[in-house]
């Protein structure tokens, strides 16, 4: 059994939040937030109290730094209470998809304050290794430090344990926040033992080391809750069950161009293009489009629409030359894919019309794009001299 479900966890999530199954209600969301913040509010509050007195007593500035970074982690946990709190806002005029991203920003606010921190005490470390003051060892200060340690450890799976439960990137930022501070903990722990036994202004080097992982601790988590802001690849799971779940209707016998966009947790819209036989009659396909469409969106909690594709699945030219063609493609290792293909014309006046997929990975720029449809159209021309080629370049917008 994990951390998170032991220790309290669980116990905390029966004792105060309502249907804390049905994770994904807005209100009981929000209620998971809640407990988050508030028991990170106590704990870094009760941690800081802590640590400050030690530091204070012991005279070091590495177990200082270490209480205001616990300090600045209570200035988090509020944030975080008040991001879910404006998250959770119903859609209005100026904001039609609601204000979920508002809980990214609060995770951004949270990484430039740990980064803040972190800065500060470069700056403090600095002077201490310059001017150096003794660090006083005693064990119940130490005993106090080891114990903050476990408490990091504890804090840092349930923020995760309550994160991976509402897909919350805010508290999955606290979760590794937290575990940095056990690092950083870990790291004051020793300097105070070294204190000990050696007149070496220990304290100073270390003080520089854990603001340095303070630092680099709030870089990462600016990386990591920018990327949804920027517009990230979406999460594979919910790219796999929106193909696999619309490809279970019979007549759909493909999908292609995915785009989902993201306006926070439990808010994403979808766009997707799917291969419809084209020798069936309209209105049927339109009836079994709309209840995929509203079938798949309450599933999967998002908005999706559905565009149909219409394909000829009887035409001996149509699949032979597609097969040729796709054997014409493996030459091409960059293309992964084609879709909507189609032959307009007659007699010896054809056009292949067809797209092709990137390899999102590969960095194409608009030249080597032409260059590509060149060459390919190069290649159908000697097997196929009567076909002229319209080529679209698509790129693949889920990467996998």
């Amino acid at each position: 059994m994990i951390w998170g479900d032991f220790l309290f966890s669980n116990w905390l999530v029966k004792k105060f939040i309502k249907d804390s199954l049905n994770a994904k209600s807005s209100n009981v969301r929000n209620t998971y937030g809640l407990l988050a913040g508030i028991v990170g509010i106590i704990v870094n509050v009760i941690l800081f109290a802590v640590k400050l007195s030690v530091g204070i007593f012991t005279n070091s500035i590495a177990i200082t730094a270490d209480a205001f970074n616990n300090f600045s982690d209570t200035a988090s946990s509020l944030i975080t209470i008040i991001g879910f709190k404006l998250s959770s806002m119903p859609a209005d005029d100026e904001h039609p998809f609601g204000h979920g991203r508002i809980e990214y920003l609060s995770a951004l606010a949270v990484s430039f304050m740990v980064m803040f921190v972190g800065i500060q005490f470069v700056k403090t470390s600095f002077n201490r290794i310059f001017n150096p003051s003794k660090v006083i060892f005693e064990i119940v200060p130490f005993i106090l430090m080891i114990l903050s340690i476990f408490v990091k450890i504890w804090m840092s799976k349930f923020n995760s344990f309550i994160g991976n439960k509402i897909n919350s990137s805010a508290l999955k930022a606290s979760s590794l926040d937290a575990l940095s501070d056990v690092i950083t903990s870990s790291v004051v722990a020793l300097s105070l033992l070294l204190s000990k036994f050696t007149s070496i202004p220990v304290d100073g080097y270390i003080g520089m080391i854990v603001a340095a992982l303070i630092v680099y601790s709030g870089f990462k988590l600016v990386k990591e809750t920018i990327n949804p802001l920027l517009g990230e690849a979406p999460d594979e799971e919910l790219v796999d069950s929106i193909k696999n779940n619309i490809l279970s209707y019979s007549i759909i016998s493909g999908v292609h161009d995915l785009i989902i966009h993201n306006y926070g947790p439990g808010r994403c819209m979808a766009s997707i293009h799917a291969e419809v036989p084209a020798n069936m009659d309209i209105t049927d396909i339109h009836t079994v489009i709309d209840t995929a469409e509203r079938e798949v969106s309450e599933k999967l909690n998002i908005i999706l629409v559905i565009h149909m594709d219409p394909i000829n699945v009887d035409d001996n030219e149509i699949l032979e030359t597609k097969e040729h063609l796709l054997q014409i493609l493996e030459e091409f290792k960059m293309v992964e894919s084609i879709h909507d293909f189609r032959i307009v014309g007659k007699g010896i006046c054809k056009n292949l019309i067809f797209d092709i997929v990137i390899n999102p990975s590969l960095k194409i720029k608009h030249n080597d794009t032409v260059i590509l449809k060149e060459k390919i159209q190069e290649k159908v021309k000697k097997r196929f001299p009567e076909y002229n080629c319209i080529i679209t370049v698509d790129r693949n917008y889920t990467s996998i």
